[in-house]
């Protein structure tokens, strides 16, 4: 009996399952019953699994090289070597954002940003419940290690090592020349709001989640791991 596999976002990729000897099952992440493996076209489709609590190993495909996808050239003979079980996987963190409301889960990324474009607030970021920093910026992003080659590098943020449970941790746009960025443990990272002079959004991977209000801290833990696929098809980290 085939095995099979979950495809999420492009449809056509269930032709490349069929051709890799595989049972394609196509559907949104939240309706992917009985797979062994799935395969996510983009980083969207990555976090629609995430979210869905689809507990496989999933292949990523054209989504960036922080979950070492796989370029959709590569995508058939990817999936026979994962049919055949010749391929490793990888434990990326999830991280928890929460405070006075109920946490959300991020694989690459937790924000703090001004809703409104050309408005900057104060934000703060503590860690182990010591000051670290306070500036007035955009925003503030956390990056994990998945997401710390995507827009935490592109804000001038550290690209952080696979396997380390730690953030990169940068100000968005911020109101100084000479702005710092640290890297910080995952568990000790409290990001603040600390004037309440134009609205501020809490982002999870590029989603818009909810308005954080002034003394709202954000605190950041991890809460599980998101496993992938790794074949010589995929992209280096680096």
């Amino acid at each position: 009996m085939s095995q099979r596999v979950g495809v999420v976002g492009d449809e056509a990729f269930a032709a490349a399952v069929e051709g890799a000897g595989g049972d394609p099952v196509v559907g949104a992440a939240s309706d992917l019953d009985g797979i062994e493996v799935a395969v996510a076209d983009g980083e969207a489709a990555v976090v629609d699994l995430l979210r869905a609590a689809v507990d496989v190993p999933v292949l990523p495909v054209d989504a960036g090289s922080g979950v070492r996808s796989v370029p959709s050239s590569d995508l058939e003979s990817a999936l026979e070597r994962v049919l055949e079980g010749a391929y490793r996987t990888e434990r990326h963190p999830v991280v928890s954002a929460q405070r006075a409301f109920n946490g959300v889960r991020a694989l690459f990324d937790v924000m703090l940003v001004a809703a409104e474009p050309a408005r900057i607030s104060e934000f703060s970021v503590r860690c182990g419940g010591e000051s670290v920093a306070r500036f007035r910026a955009d925003g503030v992003v956390a990056s994990t290690p998945a997401g710390s080659v995507g827009y935490n590098s592109a804000a001038g943020g550290p690209v952080v090592a696979t396997g380390t449970d730690v953030v990169s941790v940068v100000p968005l746009a911020p109101f100084a020349t000479d702005a710092d960025q640290w890297v910080l443990p995952l568990e000790e990272v409290t990001l603040s709001v600390e004037r309440d002079e134009t609205p501020v959004e809490l982002l999870a991977d590029g989603r818009t989640e909810r308005t954080v209000a002034a003394g709202e801290p954000v605190t950041l833990s991890t809460t599980d791991a998101f496993e992938t696929v790794v074949v010589p098809e995929s992209v280096r980290f680096f």
